[in-house]
């Protein structure tokens, strides 16, 4: 069941470029690496808006997408706000932060969905990594 669900969210993430359906806590996926980090995090909204992201597709801040300067397009993140406890699952469709100190940048949507108010604390756990191919039916699962 976590297979089919699964390769479903990736399909529907992959054609529709983003996650604001997605709901806060999605039980079916566990953390893929063991990868875990923890440090400041910033959104962007507006000026960005409708601009190319790193990955090529338009950015929307009303989506729940983010930033990474090293995890690959298409790879779910499961981001907590370390001071409310707030978390939410975002795909990295986009390249940053490129402040010092940070460690990722969400969309407005995300900072707002987990209560993050200009710079702060969170804590990131990788849920699914795409596999490198050349199609994207391949990256989804599919």
């Amino acid at each position: 069941m976590r297979s089919i669900f699964a390769k479903t969210l990736v399909f529907a993430l992959t054609m529709f470029g983003g996650v604001a359906s997605l709901p806060a806590a999605v039980p079916d996926f566990q953390t893929t690496s063991g990868r875990v980090e923890r440090g400041q995090a910033s959104w962007y909204g507006s000026f960005h808006h409708g601009r190319r992201t790193a990955s090529g597709e338009r950015f929307n801040k009303n989506a729940f997408t983010a930033a990474h300067r090293s995890l690959p397009f298409g790879t779910l993140v499961r981001v907590t706000c370390v001071r409310t406890g707030e978390s939410v699952v975002v795909r990295i469709n986009d390249r940053g932060p490129f402040k010092a100190g940070r460690i990722i940048d969400l969309s407005q949507a995300t900072a707002r969905a987990i209560g993050l108010k200009g710079v702060g604390e969170v804590s990131l756990a990788e849920l699914y990594l795409p596999r490198l191919t050349s199609s994207w039916t391949d990256d989804a699962g599919v």
